[in-house]
């Protein structure tokens, strides 16, 4: 390459480099040869080589030496090598370096330049690097620029004294005149570059501050031109006039108006103006509605201004936590707003609504939301009951009516109530000892009339199993008496527990409170006998436990039935033994979907199976359920303690003890378990069970396992590596452990095999080991 090449050939040939040191030589023989020219004299090509070594400064290369070339080009009488070296200084100059003290004079003398375009390349190279000493020695001609009558010359003036303020703010108090008459100009460069000066000056002396307040109702007449303008070409952006220039204005009357009464009153009519006549469907109109708001909320404006939050109900949000009282005035907007057909809108205007419920409004603001959630949209429906939940929690301002309204939510959207929604209904119920008979009444009525909402249905049969007795005696106060008969309660539990719409957790509910009527009913307890004994064979191995139990209690124990299935006391919320209907005895973890990695953790044997008995309803929720991810089953029966007879609840039955097992895998329709055949104190003894659920058999299956250093592994040969479809076979492998240090015991095993002609590999963590049958 050439030392006369041209600067898109020289871009040509490094973009054309193969390798960074390729690259790199054409960059150093480049540099020497524009070093050489630098040494020479005059010979036309100085800004041509300058305009090559400031590429090269732009690929991170070296390009200080040509530094003292930019001083000599800004020096130059012709244009094209002025505008070089000052495109130079701005990149390869700072205000640290001595360099930049000679170029001094020079900008000096171009600020008086007969031409404004030699003009603006000073004021640009001043605003960008000029040093402190520059500034102080130049400002005196950046004020006289200012006051200029070309206003292509005052907008880079206007820019240029911003910067000399940031450098010198002392300096200041010298703009600040020719600053307040540039508000007078047309020109919008103009009118952003003096706004933008006027707020560096405003926030770095109070007493500039105080004396631009009084300019406050210029800088409306100019924020309501913008806003009432017609179509400009030259400043529309997405139908909005000169957004930059608004948010500059809104930013600086948002300044202006702090802790000010006065101009605050004068920039409320222009705030409301521009909430309402701002298009906020672009990002344009949004930036300058969100300028307009946070002003809303800096300055001393009226709390009447708040209603501009129905035009943007995320940022009320924030003004509702600090000026309640001035929303709560438009709260009507807000409920109407619940009716726009858009559903972002209603989103907003429901998350409104919820955050102004107050202990005063809270009855006729939960009559709207409850009319809402009769006709929300489903993706609501969630998001609606939780805080109509949260808020009747909150205020209330009775028991009957807090347990009428979650009644009224569980009838209209029962299906989108939270999990823990049912145990909290069942400890309010039992805490308003005073509304049981009204309670037990509504309930069953609601029961007969639909059987479809789940949660509706587990608090209906826990009622009537409790409250049962209240429920025949059809004597209450607070509603219309009503005769019902023994036979009509145990029809409403049979379709219970007949329906192919009840959960298994549901059926388990009405099967302890069809027990519980044994001991609140006098005429049909065989009936009731009947009923338990038909679930003793059902296939839900849940339900057949609650019923094994309960025949136990009515044929051996039938002397102890009334005492255990009494009433349940009064459930205290805070009481650390409340869960809430959670299992108090262990948890299962589920995995996130993004994770490989599964971590299982068993659930512990109770330290006292009498709780079994007595708990018959598994306190105040519902049973446990197993983790959508992981299941263990229990094969083996409750093995009996040295409590006594009251334990032995299966006898007479003989059964062989399996070891339980647990399922540790569960993917692809490849199910893994693991049961634990032997343990000592030292050592256990574990066997891994793959089984197929598809049409298709898994090959080329291999378990790997891995334990901690401190742990002995032995794994003995797999059954095989084939596992048959249809869930028709098995493949199994034995695996030791050995412990002698008695470490936390932790096992991580891969499961690999290939599914339809496809690998699989996953890995699971194994926390804790169910313990042996034994």
């Amino acid at each position: 390459m050439s030392p006369s090449v041209r600067l898109q050939e020289m871009i040509r040939v490094i973009r054309g480099a193969r390798t960074q040191g390729e690259e790199r030589g054409v960059i150093q023989r480049e540099c020497a040869a524009i070093r050489a020219q630098f040494r020479q004299a005059d010979n036309g090509t100085r800004s041509h080589n300058l305009a090559k070594l400031l590429y090269v400064h732009m690929l991170g290369y070296p390009a200080h030496f040509g530094q003292m070339e930019c001083v000599r080009l800004i020096a130059s009488p012709r244009y094209n090598e002025k505008r070089v070296g000052y495109l130079g200084a701005m990149m390869l100059l700072d205000e640290k370096q001595d360099a930049s003290l000679l170029i001094t004079n020079s900008i000096k003398n171009d600020l008086s330049h007969s031409s404004q375009y030699v003009q603006s390349l000073a004021l640009c190279t001043l605003g960008c690097m000029g040093s402190a000493e520059m500034c102080r020695d130049l400002a005196p001609e950046i004020d006289r620029l200012l006051r200029a009558s070309n206003s292509y010359i005052k907008k880079k003036a206007a820019l240029c004294a911003v910067h000399i303020v940031r450098k010198v703010p002392e300096l200041g108090e010298l703009f600040t005149p020719a600053s307040r008459s540039l508000l007078s100009e047309k020109n919008h460069g103009v009118l952003h570059g003096a706004v933008v000066l006027i707020t560096e000056l405003c926030e770095r002396n109070p007493e500039t501050l105080e004396q631009f307040r009084k300019a406050v109702p210029e800088l409306v007449q100019i924020m309501k031109g913008l806003v009432m303008s017609g179509y400009s070409p030259e400043h529309n952006v997405a139908g909005i006039s000169d957004p930059f220039l608004q948010v500059r204005i809104l930013r600086l009357l948002r300044i202006l108006g702090r802790n000010n009464e006065t101009a605050s009153d004068a920039v409320n009519d222009l705030l409301a103006q521009v909430a309402t006549n701002t298009d906020s469907s672009k990002t344009a109109g949004s930036a300058v509605l969100y300028e307009t708001v946070l002003t809303v909320m800096d300055i001393k404006s009226e709390s009447g201004l708040r209603v501009m939050e129905y035009i943007s109900m995320t940022s009320l949000q924030k003004i509702v936590q600090t000026d309640h009282n001035a929303v709560q005035r438009h709260r009507g907007t807000i409920v109407d707003c619940l009716k726009d057909q858009d559903a972002s809108v209603k989103r907003r205007a429901l998350e409104l609504s919820l955050a102004l419920v107050s202990a005063v409004n809270i009855r006729s603001l939960m009559k709207e939301l409850l009319l809402f959630l009769s006709s929300c949209p489903p993706e609501l429906r969630a998001h609606t009951t939780s805080g109509i939940f949260n808020a009747a929690e909150r205020y209330a301002p009775s028991q009957r009516w807090h347990i009428d309204t979650i009644l009224h939510v569980l009838t209209t959207a029962g299906g989108d109530v939270r999990d823990e929604t049912v145990p909290n209904l069942i400890q309010l119920i039992t805490t308003a000892t005073e509304l049981h008979c009204y309670t037990v009444h509504k309930l069953y009525r609601a029961l007969i009339a639909d059987i479809s909402v789940q949660s509706l249905v587990q608090v209906a049969c826990w009622c009537i199993g409790e409250y049962g007795d209240l429920l025949l005696r059809g004597e209450c106060e607070e509603t219309e008496p009503v005769q019902v008969a023994e036979d009509d309660v145990l029809d409403a539990l049979e379709t219970v527990l007949q329906s192919h719409m009840s959960s298994p957790a549901t059926r388990g509910f009405a099967l302890t409170a069809t027990m519980k009527l044994s001991t609140r009913i006098t005429h049909n307890v065989d009936r009731i006998r009947s009923i338990v004994s038909i679930y003793g064979s059902c296939i839900d191995v849940e339900l057949q436990q609650r019923a094994v139990e309960y025949n136990a209690l009515f044929k051996k124990y039938d002397h102890m039935r009334a005492a255990v299935l009494e009433r349940m006391p009064v459930i205290d919320k805070s009481s650390p033994g409340h869960t809430n209907g959670e299992s108090a005895g262990g948890s299962i973890k589920e995995m996130e979907p993004t994770k490989r990695t599964q971590e299982v953790v068993l659930p512990q044997e109770p330290a006292n199976q009498v709780c079994d008995l007595l708990d018959l309803l598994g306190g105040s929720g519902e049973p446990p359920q197993p983790s959508p991810a992981l299941s263990t089953t229990m094969l083996g029966p409750v093995s009996s303690t040295a409590g006594g007879d009251l334990l032995d609840l299966l006898g007479g039955l003989d059964v062989t003890p399996v070891p339980p097992s647990v399922i540790v895998y569960e993917k692809n329709g490849v199910t893994l378990k693991l049961q634990t055949d032997r343990q000592t104190d030292t050592g256990m003894t574990i066997t891994l069970t793959a089984t197929n659920s598809t049409d298709r058999e898994i090959t080329s299956l291999t378990l790997q396992a891995a334990v901690p250093k401190s742990v002995q592994l032995q794994m003995k040969a797999p059954s095989g590596d084939v596992i048959p479809a249809h869930g028709l076979g098995q493949v199994t492998q034995t695996v030791l452990l050995n412990n002698p240090n008695k470490v936390s015991l932790k096992m991580r095993v891969r499961v690999c095999y290939t599914s339809q002609d496809f690998v699989c590999q996953d890995t699971v963590q194994i926390d804790s080991f169910p313990s042996p049958a034994w």
